[in-house]
């Protein structure tokens, strides 16, 4: 059984349509059933997860918490946890849509892909880890962007 995923927009410096974490939130079931399907090695923990946890907050916020948890200075796109708690920096995914030329709200569902991914035991430590990973973020974010989400919230 799939966890459940609650999407949260706990800041205020990028405008987050309603719209965008209904669709994510609808979406969610198939981006979870899509990395379990791409897992990493037999042990998932997000296999293991009743509930998968999405905070979109502002750079400040993920900063801290990169600096608490991880002992690094800076905002970062996203930070994942293996207890089921995915953090998405909003400020970082508005720049690097801007820098890309990508829309907002698929970079947002690029961190949200690349959280799970995570959690299906992905790592992207080592250059041949991040290839492979990047390759299967970006089959699953076309194919549920293409699917379900790009005339919602595109």
């Amino acid at each position: 059984m799939s966890p459940d995923v609650i999407i949260g927009n706990h800041q205020q410096r990028v405008g987050i349509p309603e719209a965008w974490l209904t669709a994510l939130e609808q979406t969610a079931g198939d981006a979870v059933r899509l990395a379990l399907e791409r897992a990493a090695g037999d042990e998932s923990p997000l296999a293991l997860l009743g509930t998968v946890e999405v905070a979109l907050v502002d750079d400040a916020m993920i900063d801290g918490v990169h600096r608490e948890f991880m002992d690094v200075e800076g905002a970062t796109d996203v930070i994942t946890f293996h207890h089921g708690e995915i953090v998405i920096s909003a400020e970082t995914a508005l720049r690097n849509a801007a820098e890309y030329h990508e829309s907002p709200a698929r970079e947002i569902l690029r961190y949200f892909v690349h959280g799970l991914l995570h959690l299906a035991g992905h790592d992207d430590r080592d250059a041949a880890s991040r290839t492979r990973m990047e390759a299967a973020q970006e089959e699953i974010v076309a194919g549920l962007w293409t699917k379900t989400l790009a005339d919602r919230i595109g």
